[in-house]
């Protein structure tokens, strides 16, 4: 690269600095990280209390990037769990193997559709391979890890032990681009309820019955079908979703069984006035969350 490109770049690490992001150097041309692997440490400078990997060392500091960017033309890693960013990666599907499925795109603007709400507005960078990146900010204290199709297919988020490579960044198939507003969201509640594992419930010991847990399981299930069936028009896919993913625990737990639930909710919102297909789609995808985290048995009602 040249010596513009490499300025280029520097420039693309102080500006993400700037906005209080933590960056370390890329290989050039690439997206692998430049630093040193565990192996090769020598166990000196900042690693002298021992090997620190790339999010430890990702740094805010002008000097030390101004000093690696000087070495080589890096493109420019940023460490989404230090910089409390939560990023949103729209893949296309022929980057996931599969040329005639949906691409994140769709797949996260449909889920944005079922539960009610509009695709953020926040910043984005377009990545080499034709997809997008959403930026947002974590809610503070809270610390979010990466995920791989959690949310939906061909949607990934990168958070605590995850990166992303910085707007500017090139690769031989073009530049990593900014697309929008210069500012990053607040990560939406309704996005952090989806990517936080549900929270371990108390080791106290249990003082329910199996028969008190099913009786707590009855009145919820009869709570929720009420709150689908009485939906006003707006908030009733909200609602649906909402209420899946509250008697989803049940189902997991085995107080519920899952066609119960599903015909149950089913009924509701068609008679709230959403399609059947639209009570299908949310119910599976809604429900197949909530079972999967929440498998352990909660040990008291």
């Amino acid at each position: 690269m040249t010596h513009d490109s490499r300025s280029a770049l520097l420039r693309a690490a102080l500006e993400a600095v700037d906005r209080g992001w933590h960056v370390f150097p890329l290989r050039p041309g690439g997206k692998p990280p430049a630093l040193h692997g565990e192996k090769s440490c020598t166990r000196t400078g900042e690693c002298a209390g021992g090997h620190l990997k790339w999010e430890q060392r990702a740094t805010t500091d002008p000097d030390r990037i101004q000093a690696a960017w000087s070495r080589a033309p890096f493109n420019v890693g940023i460490a989404t769990g230090p910089s409390g960013l939560i990023v949103v990666d729209l893949d296309t599907p022929e980057h996931k193997g599969s040329s005639d499925a949906p691409d994140g795109a769709a797949t996260f603007g449909a889920l944005c559709e079922r539960t009610g709400h509009a695709v953020p507005d926040t910043y984005r960078v377009r990545t080499t391979s034709g997809g997008t990146h959403l930026y947002f900010t974590a809610p503070t204290g809270v610390r979010i890890g990466s995920t791989a199709g959690t949310v939906a297919a061909s949607v990934d988020t990168r958070g605590w032990g995850g990166y992303v490579v910085a707007a500017g960044s090139i690769l031989p198939a073009g530049q990593y681009e900014a697309l929008s507003t210069p500012e990053a969201a607040v990560l939406p509640p309704w996005l952090q309820s989806v990517l936080q594992p549900a929270p371990k419930r108390s080791q106290a010991p249990s003082v329910a019955t199996a028969g008190q847990s099913r009786r707590y399981a009855d009145v919820a299930l009869a709570n929720e079908v009420r709150n689908v069936g009485t939906a006003q028009h707006g908030e009733r896919e909200r609602k649906l979703f909402t209420a899946a993913r509250a008697l989803g625990r049940f189902v997991a737990w085995g107080d519920l069984p899952r066609h119960m639930v599903e015909q149950a909710l089913q009924e509701a919102g068609e008679a709230a006035g959403l399609a059947a297909s639209e009570c299908r789609s949310t119910l599976r995808s809604a429900l197949n969350w909530s079972i999967v985290h929440n498998q352990t048995r909660r040990e008291a009602a």
